[in-house]
């Protein structure tokens, strides 16, 4: 190549790599702004909560058991069904409690006509005695004839009595209204009242919740009612199931325990709650959310915006100029999506709720407002 060629060459690529920034520059003046969804700090009223692990427990449960001893002839129920109070569950073999009940009834009888015989013995003795026929002490016999008699009456009578007792025994009603777990025996089982529970019945609704507090927490509370004008007692609880879910129907407590367990230093609460669709099962956990005290005005934002790192939490801010920035803040309970937040940020304030993966602090965003829930 010639000198001069050479030289045009050189000249050319030192004119590129001089031109390599501007274009640059030229290319990132023409890449729009990252877009993001903010959403407003609102102000609204919020309860103040605390958070416990409670215990689901049946206000009645019922263990089904045998009265006497025989044979099941039926079992009228499918397990864990709903059934009602008087619903019959069990029929043990009649037969042999038929057989006594007859039997007594004979026996009370026989007892009525000897008791018949022995007032008509009275009675001829009472005659006799008057024309001096028969003795004082036959008459004292009879008297005391007709009382063994009448009294071998109220013993037959209780006997039979016992007797349908036990008959009505081979039918074995169900107690309450509930559901009814699994059968422990079958049609053709020998059943006594050592054989234990044949089945047991759990109510459905009202259902209770239990879970213990602090005494700390149980002297805060009756301070509260103390100092509240209404004087009432009862807090209003919530209950999330185990998926997460908020329970929907809520739930007033109605007993305190009258001492401390030593173990843990708790007190037992319980709370009743209507369980219509029979959610909560016996012997279930849930978490259980208190109220403590009335609504309070508080700042709050969706959990979603609120970012971690090593120094703490934190939220992206888009200002007037449409650029973020990165805000502390501290925050309080949870409510349900969103959260309080007790410092760092004021009311009407944009911050970003979607798209803070794409942006950085002091960047330039196009904010979209998110629409209202």
């Amino acid at each position: 190549m010639a000198p001069r060629s050479r030289s045009f060459a050189a000249a050319a690529a030192i004119v590129a790599l001089v031109s390599l920034p501007c274009a640059s520059a030229a290319v990132a003046q023409g890449v729009p702004p990252p877009a993001v969804t903010v959403r407003p700090v609102a102000s609204r009223q919020v309860t103040a909560t605390s958070d416990f692990i409670g215990r689901v427990t049946a206000v009645d449960k019922v263990d089904v058991v045998a009265r006497i001893v025989g044979f099941i002839q039926e079992r009228n129920f499918t397990e864990g069904q709903n059934v009602k109070a008087g619903d019959l569950l069990f029929r043990i073999e009649q037969d042999t409690y038929k057989a006594a009940v007859d039997q007594q009834k004979a026996s009370v009888a026989r007892a009525k006509a000897t008791e018949v015989n022995a007032k008509v013995q009275l009675q001829r003795a009472l005659e006799l005695v008057k024309n001096r026929d028969t003795p004082q002490s036959t008459v004292d016999q009879r008297t005391a004839d007709e009382d063994a008699a009448q009294a071998d009456i109220l013993q037959a009578q209780a006997q039979l009595e016992q007797a349908q007792i036990n008959l009505g025994y081979t039918e074995i009603r169900s107690p309450i209204d509930g559901r009814i777990g699994l059968a422990n025996f079958t049609v053709g089982n020998l059943v006594q009242p050592s054989s234990g529970t044949l089945a047991t019945i759990v109510s459905q609704d009202p259902i209770y919740v239990t879970f213990q507090v602090s005494e700390r927490d149980l002297l805060a509370y009756k301070s509260r009612v103390a100092a509240s004008a209404s004087k009432n007692p009862h807090v209003t609880i919530h209950v999330r199931l185990p998926n997460g879910s908020e329970y929907p129907h809520p739930g007033v407590t109605n007993f305190s325990d009258v001492k401390v367990d030593t173990t843990t230093d708790t007190v037992t609460i319980r709370a009743t709650l209507p369980n219509p669709d029979g959610i909560l099962i016996q012997g279930g956990v849930v978490a259980v959310i208190t109220e403590r005290g009335p609504p309070t005005s508080a700042l709050v934002v969706p959990l979603a915006a609120v970012q971690l790192d090593q120094a703490g939490r934190y939220v992206l801010v888009v200002d007037a100029a449409k650029k973020v920035e990165q805000r502390r803040v501290t925050t309080g309970v949870e409510q349900g999506r969103d959260v309080v937040v007790t410092n760092g940020l004021k009311e009407g304030e944009l911050i970003i709720v979607e798209g803070i993966q794409k942006v950085r602090p002091g960047q330039v965003v196009a904010a979209t407002i998110a629409p209202e829930n």
